[in-house]
């Protein structure tokens, strides 16, 4: 007799121990759930950090293009630069691992230039969308408490006087006449924070996640695996900063030598124009919400030639099968802003019905555990409901401020 049979024929006849906390899963079954199905593990550069990445990159491919926006055109080589000149300037002021660094720019290069200078100076980066409603951005201010802020005009009309009045605010589409070479912080490492992002506070109070490097760069490594980027990919950058999946859109083609295309706002609101777009520059990869994706494919006009990510919102049968007819592959996402992104990915089968079911969110990424647990923190057996637990090298540090409530949510 196994050793776990052993302790599932003695649970079965605990008389005492509240049936809750009693262990009545065979063990085969046990197994299958708590291991088989998280073997997940797989190296990754976990000692560097989201910059380090894409300075990597930089150094193989200067001359490629990085970053498309409108009419304008950047390399790799010259991206980086510009971030370097910032990068020095917040060193100077005084930023230094872990501090945050709020940024509120309107869609465009210099917005990415803001994000890659405030990690390269070694700062946890705060997104702020300057479309949002100025209560929230004045209470993320406040929570966040970043003594610098990167704001254009737009951004520093949103944030308003009285908010910035005690904060150094630095434009980044002026950059100061400072060294482009790559600053070196040697006390920066990839647990320190890469950026605080707030969550819509839908059920509550917004929450100020603190996400790590070594988390995106698990993140990154896993979706470069799962999806398949070259650097020949032309990636359509769709989403707000102020939301932790535009991280996927900027990070994953700066760490694999593609090209990112930044739609502006309005070509992100307007059907027709995303499509021309998508057309016009050859996109190859693009991630959106599913509600994005039906206003596409409900457009007259060829069909997608891409892959398509969704995630953000549950994936219907219809829509699923739309996609991919009129795509090259189509993934299912699905993750809390807690666990970095995405956890798990699920590729829609050209060659399996739905059959009027909602996609799967699928199965963990690369170094993440997923765990379906009753009340008492028990597996449930396969096919039982229960609550959805995420674990891994995705998990976040923790809410900012909020000691109890991530204690309450983060747990051992």
């Amino acid at each position: 007799m196994s050793k776990q049979t052993a302790e599932f024929k003695k649970s079965a006849n605990d008389t005492k121990t509240p049936a809750g906390k009693l262990n009545l899963l065979p063990p085969a079954e046990r197994e299958l759930l708590i291991n088989t199905w998280n073997a997940t593990q797989c190296d990754y550069p976990s000692y560097l950090c989201i910059h380090q990445l894409f300075e990597a990159q930089v150094a193989r491919t200067p001359d490629a293009p990085a970053l498309v926006h409108e009419d304008q055109t950047l390399s790799y080589a010259q991206l980086n630069a510009r971030a370097n000149r910032l990068a020095h300037r917040l060193i100077q002021l005084g930023v230094v691992p872990d501090a945050r660094v709020a940024i509120c720019v309107t869609r465009s290069p210099a917005m990415v230039v803001g994000l890659l200078a405030i990690l390269k100076a070694g700062g946890a980066y705060v997104p702020l969308d300057p479309a949002y409603p100025s209560e929230r951005l004045v209470y993320i201010l406040a929570d966040a408490a970043p003594t610098i802020v990167l704001a254009d005009e737009t951004g520093h009309a949103a944030l308003g006087q009285a908010a910035l009045a005690c904060r150094t605010v630095l434009d980044p589409n002026e950059l100061p006449p400072r060294a482009d070479a790559n600053p070196q912080v040697p006390s920066l490492t990839a647990r320190h924070l890469a950026y605080v992002i707030y969550t819509s506070g839908s059920t509550g109070t917004p929450k100020g996640v603190m996400v790590e490097h070594r988390n995106v760069t698990n993140f990154l490594t896993a979706m470069s695996a799962s999806i398949g980027i070259a650097s020949h990919d032309r990636l359509l950058a769709v989403t707000s900063i102020a939301f932790d999946i535009a991280g996927l859109e900027l990070y994953l083609p700066m760490s694999q030598g593609a090209m990112i295309v930044m739609a502006s706002r309005d070509e992100v609101a307007d059907p027709v124009k995303l499509q021309n777009q998508i057309i016009a520059q050859k996109i190859s990869l693009m991630q959106a919400v599913p509600s994005v994706w039906r206003t596409l494919l409900d457009l007259p006009g060829p069909t997608l030639d891409l892959k398509a990510l969704c995630g953000g919102e549950a994936l219907s049968s219809r829509l699923s099968t739309q996609l991919r007819l009129a795509t090259r592959g189509v993934w299912n996402l699905y993750g809390p802003t807690e666990t970095t992104i995405w956890s798990s990915i699920y590729r829609i089968s050209k060659h399996r019905d739905t059959n009027g079911v909602t996609a799967p969110i699928g199965r963990p990424i690369a170094n993440t555990r997923v765990y379906l647990l009753d009340a008492y923190g028990q597996p449930v057996p396969l096919g039982a409901a229960g609550e959805l637990y995420i674990g891994g090298d995705g998990v976040a540090r923790g809410y900012l401020n909020r000691p109890e409530l991530t204690a309450e949510r983060f747990v051992p």
